[in-house]
This record gives C-alpha cells, sequence and structure tokens, in this order.
C-alpha cells in the first residue's frame, strides 16, 4: 500500500487563471498582462489617471495583413486632455510591450476610474509627542535608534 499524497496548496492565480483569461479575453485582450501591469507599461504618471477598458480588432480581410488594434482608456474626466496630448507616448509604450505594432489608435471613454483609490499616507506624528517618548528613551544610546524608536512611540500612541 502507497501512502497518500498530501495536498499542497495551489496559488489562487493558477486556479484562476484560465477564468481570467477568458473574461479579458472578451475584451479583446490577447494577454491579461496589458491590464494587470498598466502601471509598468504605461508609466505610474499616465496611470494614476486611465486604464486600459478594452482593444478593438478590426475584421481580417483575406490576403491583407493585420490592422492594428484600437486600445480604448477609461480616462478621469479632468485628465482625458492630457491623456489625448500623451497619445504618441502611450502608444509607443504600448507597442514596445507587446513587441510589434499591436496598437494603432487610442480612444478615450471619460468615466471614474474602477481601481479603489490607494490610502493616503498617514501624517508624521506631532513634534511634541515624540520627544515626550523621547524623554523615556534615555536608556537608549544610540541617537538615531532613539529618534526612530520615539518616532515609532509616538504613532503608535497616536492611534
Amino acid at each position: 500500500m502507497s501512502k497518500p499524497v498530501p495536498a499542497s496548496a495551489k496559488p489562487l492565480s493558477i486556479l484562476l487563471s484560465d477564468v481570467f483569461t477568458d473574461a479579458y479575453a472578451k475584451q479583446g485582450f490577447a494577454a491579461r498582462e496589458l491590464v494587470t501591469r498598466w502601471g509598468e507599461i504605461a508609466g505610474e504618471r499616465i496611470a494614476a489617471y486611465c486604464e486600459p477598458l478594452k482593444m478593438q480588432w478590426p475584421r481580417p480581410v483575406a490576403g491583407q495583413p493585420q490592422e492594428p488594434a484600437t486600445l480604448v482608456l477609461r480616462v478621469e474626466g479632468p485628465m482625458a486632455l492630457e491623456i489625448q496630448h500623451s497619445s504618441d507616448v502611450i502608444l509607443e509604450r504600448v507597442n514596445r510591450f507587446f513587441g510589434w505594432h499591436a496598437v494603432g489608435r487610442l480612444t478615450i471613454r471619460q468615466a471614474p476610474l474602477s481601481r479603489r483609490d490607494r490610502p493616503a499616507r498617514p501624517r508624521p506624528p506631532d513634534a511634541k509627542a515624540v520627544a515626550g517618548v523621547a524623554e523615556d528613551l534615555t536608556a537608549v544610546e544610540d541617537e538615531d535608534l532613539r529618534a526612530a524608536l520615539a518616532r515609532l512611540g509616538a504613532s503608535i500612541k497616536r492611534n
């Protein structure tokens, strides 16, 4: 008799890979990396205000080379004009990612982005609170360590 093999945990990305591939294919994306790695492809400055919505591929004509696709971007309202002016840069970056002239033009749809806003960075602790905590840390000899611990302690007390 052989021992049963213990089941190993599989990453969720592997289990759902086919589901996501089908969902992205319905929107015209040959590779989901255009959506998942949009910040790296377009650059953080551009990606903060727009996201790829879908790719529209023209119907192939027999005997003719495949025409490039149109990338539809969802853009927050006030930044639409800026993104339109940056369209050449965006096209260049997307085509460089694909490695061939896959996208020929951009179309912009003004709408709120689907992702939620990132939480704001916490503000630094009050200088008086840091000084108060630092008074209790006289046993710490290293000045930089004492300052870091004082900031940490003041932040913990604040929350």
